[in-house]
């Protein structure tokens, strides 16, 4: 028979909640040791979260469990009252699936029923949606042994108002084995869970399936000992991006309970997780952490004031804002460097951003607390530069770090069938003819040169592009050249060595007439030193 998205049973003189204990839901493990104490090294570690009662909660125990068509699913033991029955393992009632309504800013309502089909007399636990929202994982336990969980698929009939069909026990469930809490990922093509497997480190770790074409699941990986801990791992999800994992751990650096981490997804594997911050986190247990936006999501927590057993929150991420900034100089000269290509990379060499350098040399890139980075810069007449860079503190903030570039070697070399001292242009101002300071740098090459061959004589010729009119083009590549034998002068050289020439326009580079690009024109305005002897 077919049912509706959310199923709900609408029979006013006898709709009652399940009465019983609002204990925690204690299919799923949690506890909290009150001999604990709440570590003073765990700041707000680069989150700022505001969580805000979602607007469900009772005193039974309400956990989210992801999305499905605009809608929360939370996973709750309260009944109808009359079909209430009662788990003697957790002495609440069978837990179900429901649906709840999302407005603008995030609160929850009209909790209904999700579905006939997938909720039954045993207790239906987390699911997991694939991306078309057509195929589902689930997990349920039986009465036999509502304390284990195995994982279920059934797929979505065409054209139906959600009769799931074909449920299915997967391959991958063994005895005495609870699977529990999956999560797909955004692209489909993994299944994240947590298990108690044999080979687990800790009592639950986090596995990792591949979704193959016809839904089946790969032989689970364990997510290893950078993820899991002799400790519980719980509820896995993943950011909107796929780039990073969230979980909930009794393990590592550790609040108390079930604390909320993060680790970024590596091409090696996983970073060191990050205890996301006393923002979110508490001495209680934060689990079943997911995200409708980049910064926007729910929590479930049995922190004190709640409505009872686990409450869910609506968590909002405050972004924290950091940059990282400073100029770029030649490292002999401290001449600040404009025009060089400055890009941002992450941790294993992907581009993030980029940007050139002004007259004033400057860069600047925002970036993630506690995220690693490389800074490569570009520009012609210098070395490649790599330099390193972690974002250390948690808080808004900005980082100085000025990039000192090493200068390449002149080459002396036929070119046209002449010698040259072949380097970088020079550069001028704009219909002016002295010499810019970062073309010191370059004319530093040549003085070197001259000076290691004390018998070399030079000739400067200075090129114009096609811009404006002949003679002014002349006249200004004239005084081009002699600036530079100018600066050459006073820094040591005989002017019986140099000589100067000013083109102008007649000898362009590239002869693009009146069709020239910016790139042409760039090209045809140069300066270039030809051996005489």
């Amino acid at each position: 028979m077919k049912t509706k998205l959310c199923f709900f049973i609408f029979l006013v003189s006898n709709i009652l909640l399940s009465q019983g204990p609002s204990n925690l839901i204690a299919s799923n493990n949690f506890s909290f040791n009150n001999s604990r104490l709440l570590s003073n090294t765990i700041d707000t570690n680069g989150f700022e979260f505001e969580l805000l009662d979602a607007g469900v909660n009772t005193k039974y125990s309400e956990i989210g469990s992801g999305f499905f068509r605009n809608k929360l699913i939370m996973v709750s033991s309260k009944k109808l009252g009359g079909l209430a029955k009662i788990d003697p393992n957790t002495n609440e009632a069978y837990k179900d699936l429901f649906c709840l309504n999302i407005d603008k800013n995030g609160a929850l309502s009209l909790p209904l029923l999700f579905s006939r089909i997938l909720n039954t007399r045993d207790s239906e636990d987390q699911l997991t949606f694939s991306p078309d929202q057509k195929t589902v994982y689930y997990t349920r336990s039986s009465k036999e042994n509502s304390m284990e969980y195995k994982l279920y698929k059934a797929v979505l009939e065409e054209d139906s108002h959600g009769n799931w069909i074909n449920e299915e026990l997967l391959s991958i469930n063994k005895a005495n084995v609870s699977i529990e809490n999956p999560f797909m990922s955004p692209r489909g093509d993994k299944l994240y869970f947590s298990s108690n497997m044999p080979e687990s480190i800790g009592g639950y770790d986090l596995y990792v399936s591949n979704i193959n074409t016809d839904g089946t699941l790969s032989t689970p990986e364990n997510l290893g000992s950078s993820i899991n801990t002799p400790s519980d791992e719980k509820y896995p999800s993943l950011s909107i991006d796929s780039k990073y994992l969230y979980f909930s751990s009794k393990g590592h650096n550790n609040m108390g309970g079930y604390d909320l981490f993060t680790s970024k997804i590596l091409s090696s594997g996983y970073k060191a997780p990050r205890n996301m911050g006393n923002t979110i986190n508490s001495k209680y247990d934060e689990v079943a952490y997911f995200l409708a936006a980049k910064n926007k999501g729910y929590v479930s927590s049995n922190r004190p004031n709640g409505k009872g057993g686990f409450d869910i929150y609506t968590a909002t991420n405050d972004e924290i804002i950091q940059t990282i900034k400073g100029k770029v100089l030649d490292l002999e000269t401290k001449i600040k460097l404009p025009n060089v290509l400055v890009i941002l990379k992450d941790e294993e060499g992907n581009e993030i951003s980029r940007q050139l350098t002004k007259a004033n040399a400057t860069y600047s890139f925002n970036v993630i607390p506690f995220e690693s980075y490389s800074i490569t810069t570009l520009k012609d007449g210098f070395k490649d530069g790599d330099f390193k860079f972690e974002a250390t503190r948690g808080y808004n903030t900005s980082y100085t770090r000025d990039l000192e570039l090493l200068t390449t070697e002149p080459v002396i070399a036929k070119v046209e069938n002449e010698m040259r001292i072949v380097l970088e242009n020079i550069y001028f101002d704009f219909n002016k003819w002295g010499v810019k300071e970062e073309s010191f740098i370059s004319l530093n090459k040549v003085v070197k040169v001259l000076k290691e061959h004390p018998k070399m004589k030079l000739v400067i010729n200075a090129h114009t592009d096609n811009k404006g009119r002949d003679s002014y083009n002349l006249s200004l590549s004239k005084k081009r050249a002699a600036s530079a034998v100018t600066y050459l002068i006073n820094n040591g050289i005989s002017k019986n060595r140099l000589q100067s020439k000013g083109y102008g326009e007649a000898k362009p580079k590239i002869d693009c007439k009146n069709d020239c690009t910016k790139e042409n024109l760039q090209a045809n305005r140069r300066v270039e030193f030809v051996i005489l002897e």
